[in-house]
């Protein structure tokens, strides 16, 4: 056979092992967080290269606030328990906005994988592979478990890392007690965690809050996320 007979031969194998790569290699790296509690998250890792102190403390979705999960999805992602990774809609919005940051297209499950395993930035390399993984989280984790891991791995200060850590922190209390008023609060960092906090809120801060306690009533409440 030729050199070119077996090029031909070898590129179909060659397609197959992409292919089959490219659709295994998201399982070890996505699906044990469904049940494990992940030991660090790639933001966590960089603050702590960076010479930050972390204070981070895992605490299940029982011992969170009902308030704080619903204050999230009404100030970040308010389709939340609808879409599958992704708001086209935002995303056509923020494309059609010249100049627009996108804060709004970017759903808590692009979130989440950003927070785990990728770093800081706009570039279309690391666009890429998170939507891509956030392809694979939409579909080996339930939507209960994305938010649960989304509140406990999100900066909600500098070096402040997940909802109990916040809490303590914030407000002297656990995150299971954290009242309306105050996970709302919480909710307005997430764009800017390192310039703003809710223990000393400003007057922006509260008027961001005031909306966000709007729309979670809109929504219905901690209700609106029941049966993810």
């Amino acid at each position: 056979m030729s050199r070119k007979g077996r090029r031909r031969k070898l590129w179909p194998r060659a397609l197959g092992s992409i292919v089959v790569l490219a659709i295994g290699l998201p399982f070890p790296i996505v699906l044990p967080w469904r049940w494990l509690e992940p030991p660090d998250s790639a933001f966590m890792i960089r603050a702590r290269g960076e010479g930050a102190d972390i204070d981070q403390r895992w605490v299940s979705w029982e011992s969170i606030s009902p308030h704080l999960p619903i204050a999230v999805v009404a100030a970040e992602d308010q389709k939340f328990p609808e879409h599958r990774g992704f708001d086209t809609e935002s995303i056509r919005s923020a494309l059609e906005e010249e100049g627009s940051k996108g804060r709004g297209a970017s759903t808590i499950s692009q979130q989440v994988v950003k927070n785990l395993f990728l770093w800081p930035g706009r570039s279309l390399t690391r666009k890429g592979i998170e939507a891509y993984l956030t392809f694979f989280l939409e579909i080996l984790w339930p939507k209960q478990r994305i938010l649960e891991v989304y509140l406990n791995v999100a900066e909600f200060g500098p070096g402040i890392f997940g909802a109990e850590a916040a809490a303590q922190t914030f407000f002297g209390k656990p995150a299971s007690q954290l009242s309306a008023r105050e996970s709302a609060l919480m909710a307005t960092v997430l764009p800017s965690p390192k310039r703003m906090f809710p223990g000393r809120p400003s007057p922006y801060m509260e008027g961001r809050a005031g909306w966000i306690l709007r729309q979670m009533e809109q929504l219905g409440g901690p209700s609106y996320l029941e049966g993810m």
